[in-house]
């Protein structure tokens, strides 16, 4: 039998059934159907990372190191993974699977101690949410390259999803419409909701690179006050200050949410960021959303959401990403914000948009691939088009989703603090 046939037998097990892929081998063998998807594996150290990391981690770990290669479109491969999990009810990886599969590395000579893993993936250390640590999971991330994150995102350098009016189902065809447009109407629809007007205080809690600060300043007259814990964005907002003359509108901070003491704001918004707070930390970072803003202040939140199990995305995500990331439904973060003394106003789902958003920046990966490997890497810049793929699907499937979360800090509230302040 040929490196495949023994791995075609082995997986069928696990698979409930016959291969959904075209699965090539390091021999050059082949098996499963000629007009499926292609999945290269090169190297017997694939097979030797699913084993060590049953699942999406060694796959993906795979992916990300060149030892499992998708021909063609990504999307249409993990998306035909995915069909194949649901539609055969496959809930998860079990031990015998596991043995049958050590087994058939050790006919095929691929098994051995586990394989480094890729420099892309996360190592922090320290307790989960901890300052110290949260400085360093969002150095991961948000630090790698400022000159990346220009290649990927639009002008303004919004990395959030957008929204669409154009050009999309649902709406009117424009092909002139691109991301750029989306973005500045996602802003346009957050200085709305706050109600921004000339000389509004604003305070943009996990600002990014600026795009809602400075489009709040340049075109709502606000006055922001904007906080990150990633150095490279404060650089990178101060210097956008400075190019747009911006030095009396706008003060970017390199300050945790937990360390902000300003109150009285017209205006707070916090645009997916809360994601990364924590669901041990997320009633204080609620709670500072309500004490920074003004008796009768509106609040926004855009949070992604999701369902089940993996809160912090799946393990792919949570290794190589965004590591202590944690999601929960939305119903279960409006029951936070709430508890911290906000009213809810409304709620905008923005699923789909999040799909096109990905997709977008897909292309533009794409499109750019090779100043992304000279900026990340190969391993960096794989990491990227395997997370921007998989995101996408995660969003199309409503495995997640991404919501606006209006909220206002009730006028009463205060004169309830101030009779307790009286009455003590």
């Amino acid at each position: 039998m040929t490196v495949a046939q023994h791995l075609e037998s082995a997986l069928r097990p696990l698979l409930r059934g016959p291969l959904p892929v075209r699965l090539d081998a390091w021999d050059g063998s082949a098996a499963g159907p000629v007009d499926a998807p292609r999945v290269s594996l090169r190297s017997p150290l694939a097979l030797r990372r699913i084993l060590w990391r049953p699942g999406e981690l060694g796959a993906a770990q795979a992916y990300v190191r060149g030892e499992i290669e998708i021909d063609g479109d990504l999307a249409t491969a993990l998306g035909a993974a995915w069909r194949t999990v649901a539609e055969r009810g496959i809930s998860g990886v079990r031990a015998r699977d596991v043995a049958r599969l050590a087994l058939t590395a050790a006919r095929l000579g691929a098994l051995g101690p586990p394989p480094p893993a890729p420099s892309t993936q996360a190592r922090l250390r320290g307790r989960r949410n901890e300052r110290a640590r949260d400085r360093a999971a969002i150095s991961h991330h948000y630090d790698a390259s400022n000159e990346f994150y220009a290649l990927l995102l639009d002008p303004e350098m919004a990395y959030s999803c957008a929204y669409f009016t154009r050009g999309v189902p649902g709406a009117p065809a424009d092909p002139e419409y691109g991301l750029a447009d989306a973005q500045r109407d996602k802003l346009d629809l957050v200085c709305d909701k706050l109600e921004l007007a000339p000389g509004a205080r604003l305070l943009d809690v996990g600002c990014g690179w600026g795009s809602l600060s400075l489009h709040a300043a340049e075109h709502y007259g606000a006055q922001v006050e904007a906080i990150t814990i990633s150095r490279a964005q404060q650089e990178f907002v101060t210097a956008r200050i400075a190019e747009r003359g911006l030095d009396r509108r706008v003060r970017v901070r390199l300050l945790d949410y937990r360390e902000h003491t300003g109150t009285g704001f017209d205006a707070v918004a916090s645009l997916e960021m809360g994601e990364h707070v924590g669901e041990r930390n997320y009633p204080r970072y609620a709670r500072a959303l309500f004490d920074a803003a003004a008796p009768g202040a509106p609040v926004l939140v855009q949070q992604m959401s999701r369902q089940g199990k993996h809160p912090g995305g799946g393990p792919f995500i949570e290794a190589f990403v965004a590591p202590d990331m944690a999601m929960r439904p939305v119903g279960a973060t409006l029951d936070l914000l709430a508890g911290a003394g906000l009213e809810v106003r409304g709620v905008q789902a923005l699923r789909e948009h999040y799909v096109w958003t990905a997709h977008a920046w897909s292309r533009r990966l794409e499109e750019r691939w090779d100043e992304a490997v000279a900026l990340l890497g190969t391993e960096g810049a794989r990491t990227w088009r395997l997370y921007l793929a998989g995101g996408a699907l995660a969003f199309e499937h409503g495995r997640m989703g991404v919501d606006q979360i209006l909220l206002r800090r009730p006028v009463a509230a205060a004169v309830r603090s101030r009779t307790e302040e009286l009455v003590a």
